[in-house]
Formats: C-alpha cells, sequence, structure tokens
C-alpha cells in the first residue's frame, strides 16, 4: 500500500509541472508551403503570405478552402500555445494567428483580421462547417500576442498586448485524445499577400486532468 501511495504521488508531482520549450522551427513542417518564407533567428519566423489564400467551409457563402499556409508540429495531451505575431495588413480579410487542427474538418484558426480598415481579434472554429467571432481593437497595435490553451475536449483562446496581462475571447470544442496540428498560420483571401512575422512560439505542456485527478484519489 505504502508503495501504491507512494507512486500516486510520485505521479501527481510529475503531473503538475509544466513542461514549456520553444518550439524549433526547423523541426516543423508545412501544409501548403509558400513561396517565400524564412527562420530569421531561433525564435523569429518571416513568411509572405500568398494571396487569394484562406481555410473556411460551407457556411454563409457555400464554398471550402483550404489552401493557406500553415507551418506545424504535431502534440499529444494537453497544452498550452502562444506566439507574437506582427502583419503588414493591407487588404480586408489579411489574417494570421495561431491553428489547431485535428484532420481537414475540424480546425480552429485564431489571431488579428483585417476587417473595415482596423484590426480584430479573430477566432474561427471549424467542425465540418465555420463560425467567426471577432473582437475590433479600439487601437492598432504593433504586434500581438495569442494564446490557446488546450484542456481535455475544451480550447481556450486568449489575446495580449504585452505578453502579461491576458484576455480570454473564446472558449471552443475540440476532440480530446486524439493527437492536434499546432503552428503558425496566415491567409490573404481577397488582397495580394502580406508580410507576416512570427516570434517566440512556445508551446507548454501541461498535467493531464485525468490522470491528476486519479493520482489525488490514490493518496
Amino acid at each position: 500500500m505504502k508503495k501504491i501511495l507512494l507512486g500516486a504521488a510520485m505521479l501527481l508531482v510529475l503531473l503538475t509541472t509544466s513542461t514549456a520549450m520553444a518550439q524549433r522551427l526547423d523541426k516543423m513542417q508545412w501544409f501548403n508551403e509558400p513561396e517565400s518564407w524564412e527562420i530569421k533567428s531561433p525564435s523569429t519566423f518571416v513568411m509572405q503570405v500568398p494571396a487569394k489564400t484562406d481555410y473556411w467551409r460551407i457556411t454563409h457563402y457555400g464554398f471550402t478552402v483550404d489552401d493557406a499556409p500553415f507551418y506545424y508540429t504535431t502534440y499529444g495531451g494537453e497544452f498550452e500555445v502562444k506566439v507574437k505575431i506582427t502583419g503588414n495588413y493591407k487588404t480586408i480579410y489579411d489574417q494570421m494567428g495561431l491553428m489547431l487542427r485535428t484532420d481537414h474538418k475540424n480546425w480552429i484558426k485564431t489571431g488579428v483580421e483585417f476587417v473595415n480598415g482596423k484590426q480584430n481579434v479573430s477566432t474561427v472554429v471549424t467542425h465540418n462547417t465555420s463560425d467567426w467571432s471577432v473582437v475590433e481593437l479600439n487601437k492598432a497595435p504593433k504586434s500581438v500576442w495569442i494564446k490557446a490553451v488546450r484542456r481535455l475536449d475544451a480550447v481556450e483562446v486568449f489575446y495580449s498586448f504585452d505578453d502579461k496581462e491576458y484576455k480570454v475571447i473564446r472558449t471552443c470544442y475540440l476532440e480530446d485524445n486524439c493527437p492536434v496540428q499546432v503552428g503558425i498560420m496566415g491567409a490573404s483571401p481577397d488582397g495580394d499577400g502580406f508580410e507576416a512575422i512570427f516570434e517566440n512560439f512556445k508551446v507548454t505542456s501541461l498535467p493531464d486532468l485525468r490522470r491528476l485527478e486519479w493520482a489525488k484519489k490514490q493518496q
């Protein structure tokens, strides 16, 4: 019995310890690789977002597009991902940010989107069909930090102007117990493309809530 309790206690310690890492940009892979992109430094990634590209499924427009650049790696379990984004937005719907994707019918993209001449924090959640939500920013910040937290079957989306104070803008469903492609994306559905700069892309592994609860019960 002592061994069981000791093992549960050690598991509890491991589960409550988060592991943060700056994802190596040179170890990621492309979905829809653009013509122009560059790893400027271990923490800085720049790409020229191609013209007339986007992610969307069916709702309102009746068409599906899945052709924008997405640079990603794959994670299982629960995690937090964040990135600093700076875009030279020019045309309505120019956008950049994070993407979490399990397959072509189930994905989340979130970041800054240029609408009616202003920057908006935008989130599109897709489970066969897409929805869209935006929060208009009163100012035009040079950069915005975007963060997403995956817990069980939910993802929470946040934004910040300083990487210190984060505001939540969305909680949405994403299937749990399955691998997730997580990374950075950009799109220019109506424009001729733009330069997108991503900095300090980082993934933090989080303790599994189900195992954490099990470990607590064993004490």
